[in-house]
């Protein structure tokens, strides 16, 4: 017996959904130039649209007119919500596409002895604080163990796709301080998607012994089948698409292997941006024909969907939460212990590998930036619940703040250390390759 088609979405909440998606990105895109214009990341701009049209502002002062731009109707954010995730799927996507795991493996060794450091000291900060946190801080729902294990990893990512732009933007890419960034921010990255998996997997099944060794199994078992099975299977697809007349079929199969990898992911138990991260990774083996294909992807996810995204998890910051005595205290308490942290982690650990004070300091300010990946990360904590809307609100402003304070503090550390010869041939077969790509030559540091 046939069953009646699904009716399709009715009028009204479909030109509501059009209407949000066009000033959400209207005023993301105006706010994000401004604050490059301003020497600040676009993050910024597009974080303050939520925050203008949020609970922060307009929901506070304009109540009604909040209402009927962003009703509370769960059908209508839920409709947002799934464009955001398909912009922030594709988006950590991209940041796979960016680590060069060759350059990982060459110089592996610092690289572990720099960001391991960074990593678990500000990991283990957080997990202390987090067993402290006032229990009024917490989502109802929230596990302390949970939200303890959430709040270290939140404390000690980096964010790839901001350290990436603000070397470039200060022509630091060429620089072995600047490559060493690179690669210690990946390693920190890789960590710190591998421990949200886990703790994702504890927020949704529970906190025992069986059921996180069960979760670590499932995770070694995707990572080694990503690594042996999908690596030659993904590579050999993609370069099979590149030798398509037309661009969109590797455009095309790129966002289904990544829409693939995220099903995985998130049927494991494990989120799905995680699964997105390793299809990034994946795909880049393909080769540099599959990374000039996918050009007008990244084009469109950055100009597009992110800034959407961005803008969405600004609406959902309540700024305030912050005239609460206890919120403030705690997120000043939080952004101390995220700076000194990886601060401290990032600057003993090239302090033991034998690098200068100012290497040291220069590695420590790059590897602080947090921006795209702790936004994410906090908006998964309070997707499952784990964060309530003032420690959301803390997490993301943290997010802000370092992303602000390691561009200035980078140029400086970096102009007490002069360029070497290797340095300088790294320069010239930078640019000649960003001439090839027909983009401009980052400028000099």
């Amino acid at each position: 017996m046939a069953l009646d088609p699904v009716p399709p979405i009715g009028g009204a909440p479909l030109a509501l959904f059009f209407t949000q998606v066009g000033v959400l990105l209207l005023m993301a895109t105006l706010l994000g130039r401004l604050a490059v214009r301003l020497k600040l990341p676009a993050i910024v701009g597009e974080l303050l649209t939520g925050v203008i049209l949020g609970p922060s502002l307009i929901g506070h002062s304009l109540p009604q007119v909040a209402s009927r731009l962003f009703p509370h109707s769960a059908e209508q954010a839920h409709l947002l919500d799934a464009f955001g995730q398909i912009g922030v799927v594709l988006l950590v996507a991209i940041t796979g596409l960016q680590l060069d795991t060759r350059l990982v493996r060459k110089r592996a060794a610092t690289a572990a002895r720099v960001s391991l450091p960074g990593f678990l000291i500000p990991l283990a900060l957080g997990i202390g604080v987090g067993s402290l946190v006032p229990a009024s801080l917490l989502a109802e729902s929230s596990d302390r163990t949970v939200f303890a294990m959430f709040l270290g990893i939140a404390m000690s990512v980096s964010a790839i796709p901001v350290i990436a732009k603000t070397l470039m933007d200060l022509g630091l890419l060429h620089r072995n301080v600047g490559q060493l960034i690179l690669v210690s921010g990946t390693v920190d990255d890789v960590l710190a998607w591998l421990g949200l998996s886990v703790v994702t997997a504890m927020a949704t099944t529970g906190v025992h012994a069986a059921g996180l060794a069960e979760t670590v199994g499932y995770l070694l078992l995707f990572v080694v089948g990503s690594l042996f099975v999908g690596r030659p299977l993904v590579r050999k697809v993609m370069r099979t698409t590149a030798k398509s007349a037309e661009p969109g079929v590797t455009l095309g199969v790129t966002v289904v292997i990544v829409i693939l990898f995220s099903v995985t992911t998130h049927a494991l138990g494990f989120e799905a941006i995680f699964g997105a991260l390793v299809a990034g990774v994946l795909i880049r083996s393909g080769g540099k024909d599959v990374l000039t294909r996918l050009a007008p992807l990244r084009t469109f996810v950055m100009a597009v969907l992110a800034p959407v995204f961005f803008a969405t998890a600004g609406l959902r910051m309540d700024l305030t939460a912050l005239a609460d005595p206890m919120v403030l205290a705690t997120a000043l308490l939080l952004l101390l212990i995220a700076v000194v942290g990886k601060f401290a982690g990032a600057f003993i650990g090239a302090w033991s590998s034998g690098l200068s004070r100012w290497e040291a300091v220069a590695l420590g300010a790059g590897m602080n930036a947090r921006g795209v990946v702790e936004v994410i990360v906090a908006m998964v904590g309070l997707r499952l619940g784990v964060l309530s809307t003032a420690m959301y609100t803390v997490i993301v402003l943290i997010a802000v703040a370092t992303s602000l304070m390691g561009p200035p503090i980078l140029r400086m550390a970096m102009s007490r250390l002069e360029v070497t010869a290797e340095e300088q041939l790294r320069r010239a077969e930078l640019d000649d390759t960003l001439d090839r790509d027909g983009r401009a030559p980052v400028p000099h540091g």
